[in-house]
């Protein structure tokens, strides 16, 4: 199984949230939002626009494709 790529973490990290606060406002546990820093697991394209929203950064700059 191939990781996704990603800067979640690092853009989480800049705006000095942690994952419960960042996991709290997109709706998933901790456990989801880790797993997609980690790129174990690969968000659906609405999670992914939630995130990118809550983060104030386009998609593309959160998932390498």
């Amino acid at each position: 199984m191939s990781r996704v790529a990603n800067r979640v973490q690092d853009l989480r990290s800049q705006q000095q949230l942690s994952v419960a606060q960042l996991s709290q406002r997109i709706g998933v546990s901790r456990l989801t939002l880790r797993a997609i820093e980690t790129g174990l697991y690969a968000p659906s394209l609405t999670l992914a626009v939630r995130l990118a929203r809550t983060l104030n950064h386009p998609v593309e700059d959160l998932f390498a494709v």
